[in-house]
């Protein structure tokens, strides 16, 4: 008998069988996987149009899970940071640009996950030595743990606006996570996360209750309208931070893991793909009604300079109503909620791959008991110092954003290797088309922290160049 490398990367708990004289370790997460892709096999062995979408069903998750929880809380806050002080123009179509971007990486993930049945770090691991392994380890750790801090506070800030105190608030999230931890099975797992990262959506209908011009929307997404102002300090780590938002490290491990984890095959590779472009257009929609929501704040001169994530709400609530701006302070919880999951999740994934420890969502808590530790530690550690009292909420999620974008090329340079790597991929190393794509990413990633770097040694060659 012969099981894909993902069926055998872990002992715990396991049942040995005897065929031939050799010994095969099946585990507990084995069956629970063999389970789903028995689902999986029965439906593509029917035909018609009810089967296929059942097919569907049970085949999306990771690339819609993946793009919504990018749409996380320092995300939302840059994107209603955005709105706020630029309005309709320019950036409507440059967060749609970012999206575009995104599903050009994630669908690199998609074939490298479904092809190797590996998780990122440790196929990084395994290819390029315990160095680069531990370093992508590290690497992720940190920015995971920043970004989770401005998770909590998105959390915080959503829920203070019902004047929920800031402990309460942490201590909610945390029991959230934990209850969708303690299901020990990646599917149901995925469906609980699912199933909250669509109210992400939430925004839609508070950009609907801002009576916006739909003319102008339309001619803003088909054209590139200049700058406000030109290129400033401000304007470039608004166009970072929401590069930052849509394009970011942990977006590579989470998803090629979760699909390591699913049990994807070379088979459901266009199912992936269809996976990772829906949420991206469902992220991109829910991204777009947050500037929309809170352009208002642009058209009428509001100052914007010391608004939080509730403040926000507070703000546009003359434009939306008492019921839009309560949706906005929801949005911003469930968005910090669903981003805190997923991120502390693919910390927890990247550990296990290169310690070599047990990591599955599929796993009981003893079997998987340093998987679950690390996920959970994590998200403690940053909901704890959440509650420290005068945290500058905006400008840290804006920093943290564009870390991320500082941090993504290093990140595709492991991936573009990989996924180039015939020995491992195969027929399904990337074909010319999607390299062009990428390096064209990485292009646009570099020029991006040239600028950012440029604003903040030599801001007055800044000033010169947005003159030009």
């Amino acid at each position: 008998m012969h099981l894909p490398s993902s069926f055998s990367n872990h002992s715990s708990g396991p049942l040995t069988i005897s065929q031939n004289r050799s010994d095969v370790v099946i585990t507990h997460e084995d069956i629970d996987r063999a389970e789903d892709r028995q689902q999986v096999w029965a439906t593509r062995a029917r035909r018609g149009m009810v089967p296929r979408l059942r097919l569907l069903w049970l085949l999306i998750g990771p690339g819609i899970l993946v793009m919504l929880g990018e749409n996380d809380g320092p995300s939302m806050l840059a994107y209603a940071a955005t709105g706020a002080r630029f309005g309709i123009g320019f950036f409507l179509p440059f967060v749609v640009l970012t999206f575009c971007m995104a599903c050009v990486v994630q669908e690199m993930t998609v074939r490298l996950g479904a092809a190797t049945h590996r998780g990122h770090a440790e196929l990084i691991f395994d290819r390029y030595g315990p160095f680069w392994g531990w370093f992508s380890v590290v690497d992720l750790a940190v920015g995971n743990f920043l970004t989770l801090i401005t998770e909590f506070i998105a959390i915080r800030a959503g829920l203070g606006y019902f004047g929920i105190p800031a402990w309460v608030s942490v201590a909610c999230a945390l029991a959230v996570l934990f209850t969708a931890l303690m299901t020990h099975r990646y599917w149901t797992w995925e469906r609980i996360t699912l199933a909250f990262a669509m109210l992400n959506l939430i925004f839609i209908p508070v950009a609907l209750l801002s009576h916006p011009h739909w003319a102008t929307i339309g001619r803003s997404l088909v054209t590139f309208r200049p700058l406000p102002g030109g290129l400033s300090q401000e304007t470039v780590l608004l166009l970072l931070a929401d590069i930052g938002a849509t394009v970011t490290p942990w977006m590579l491990f989470f998803q090629q893991s979760a699909i390591a984890d699913k049990g994807l095959t070379t088979n459901d590779i266009r199912f992936g793909r269809v996976d990772t472009v829906l949420g991206a257009a469902l992220a991109a929609l829910a991204a777009l009604g947050t500037i929309v929501a809170t352009a208002p704040l642009f058209t009428h001169g509001m100052s914007t300079a010391n608004f939080e994530a509730a403040e926000f709400a507070q703000a546009i609530q003359p434009f939306v109503g008492h019921w839009g701006s309560a949706l906005f302070a929801l949005g911003m919880f469930e968005a910090g909620m669903v981003a805190a999951v997923t991120i502390s999740t693919s910390s927890a994934y990247a550990f296990g791959e290169v310690a070599r420890r047990p990591h599955s969502l599929n796993l009981p808590f003893t079997q998987g008991k340093s998987f679950y530790l690390v996920l959970l530690a994590e998200a403690a550690v940053a909901g704890g110092l959440v509650l420290i009292p005068g945290i500058p909420l905006v400008y840290i999620a804006l920093v943290v954003n564009v870390i991320a974008v500082l941090a993504m090329p290093p990140a595709l340079l492991f991936l573009y290797m990989l996924v180039n790597d015939r020995d491992i991929m195969g027929e399904l190393v990337s074909p010319l088309w999607a390299n062009l794509l990428a390096l064209g990413v990485v292009l646009l990633l570099i020029l991006a922290g040239i600028l950012f770097g440029i604003s903040v040694v030599a801001p007055h060659v800044l000033a010169h160049i947005g003159g030009a």
